[in-house]
């Protein structure tokens, strides 16, 4: 009959129509595929982590991860350094772990692009130094384990972009001495890691215990810090070192300074960023730099005040204790004498009475003798 199809040219209709679904759903495996194959094939992906950890690795070309990444786990292989651009496309990384490897070296941009980074272990390396622009950007950084490398010193200015830090560990390196300004930008810092190293408690680690001590008023945590020289401190923490066993720093402090002014020169600054030496001959009474005056200052122990108010406190409460009990017995002693005077005075007429009546008793035994 006119309009009506038959079987076959229904069939036909029925498979002309799953033609672009099937097409639609080839296209949707392809794109899935595609996106999926963005894992590094020596690692495993799992939702946004990507852990690489104990595949031998020697070097890291620069990755392709999947989209959305925010773990990258890289510990206990055997990368000995890592190209500027490695993290380069890696903006929304969080969590970086490249501990336990042999770096050495790292190039001052490496973390540059890793602005949302907020975890950071480079923990058990064969690190030395550091550049000092090393960590610029990183203001979301909230934990950094720079632990067991063999780090000598903090560069100022290494950590100027870290405000928002809670967590820093720098234990079991060679460190002998640290520079207060270099930890000054730390506001928010809580737990500060130290331990293991060889600690020099002479002038050079002065500002830095007294920083410390600033740390620890404000109530943070600080593990042992113990000196190895000289030795009639080693083994002590310098936190219960007293303050007056630096105070010949202050003496040696006037010497330099007194010494360089009569070379016509400036006190020494070592402070990065201070006073230069000029090409043009210093003046004798110029005034030295703005960071050499701040270098000069002397910190007072917050700790220390402390206890000296304390003390204070507790001798004042004595003091007042006691001219409260001086008080309330010379009160006590007043009354009481009061009423033995009044007591006093009630007994003198009988005593006068007693005494009238024995006068004729006494005359008559004299007369009768």
């Amino acid at each position: 009959m006119p309009g009506l199809a038959t079987p076959c040219e229904s069939g036909r209709r029925r498979r002309s129509l799953s033609s672009p679904v099937l097409l639609g759903l080839l296209c949707t495996l392809a794109v899935l595929l595609q996106t999926g194959s963005g894992c590094p094939s020596a690692c495993v992906c799992n939702g946004t982590e990507v852990d690489c950890s104990g595949r031998g690795l020697v070097a890291l070309p620069t990755l392709s991860l999947p989209p959305g990444t925010r773990t990258l786990l890289l510990p206990n292989n055997r990368l000995s350094s890592l190209p500027p651009d490695t993290f380069a496309n890696l903006t929304g990384l969080e969590r970086l772990d490249l501990s336990n490897n042999f770096l050495d070296n790292l190039p001052a941009t490496l973390f540059r692009e890793l602005g949302n980074l907020t975890d950071l272990e480079l923990r058990n390396n064969s690190l030395t130094a550091l550049d000092r622009e090393l960590f610029q950007g990183l203001s979301q950084l909230r934990r950094l384990d720079l632990s067991l490398n063999g780090l000598s010193s903090v560069p100022l200015g290494l950590l100027d972009d870290l405000q928002g830090l809670t967590w820093l560990s720098l234990a079991t390196n060679r460190l002998h001495a640290l520079e207060r300004p270099a930890f000054e930008p730390l506001a928010n810092l809580q737990f500060l890691h130290l331990g293991g190293n060889p600690w020099e408690c002479d002038c050079n680690l002065r500002d830095f215990k007294h920083w410390m001590e600033w740390l620890l008023y404000r109530g943070g945590r600080v593990d042992a810090v113990e000196c190895t020289l000289p030795k009639d401190l080693r083994g002590r923490d310098i936190r219960g070192v007293p303050v007056e066993m630096f105070n010949y720093c202050l003496q040696l402090e006037d010497e330099n300074g007194s010494v360089g002014v009569s070379k016509g020169g400036a006190a020494p600054c070592s402070r990065a960023g201070g006073a230069q030496p000029s090409e043009t001959p210093p003046v004798a009474d110029a005034a030295p730099a703005p960071d050499c005056v701040r270098q000069r200052y002397r910190p007072v122990s917050v700790r220390r005040a402390i206890g000296t108010v304390v003390i204070a406190g507790v001798v004042c409460g004595i003091v007042c204790i006691m001219m409260v009990a001086a008080a309330a017995y010379g009160c006590i002693y007043a009354s009481l004498m009061a009423k033995y005077q009044r007591e006093l005075k009630k007994r003198q007429p009988l005593m006068g009475d007693g005494d009238a009546d024995g006068d004729p008793e006494e005359k008559q035994i004299s007369s009768v003798a």
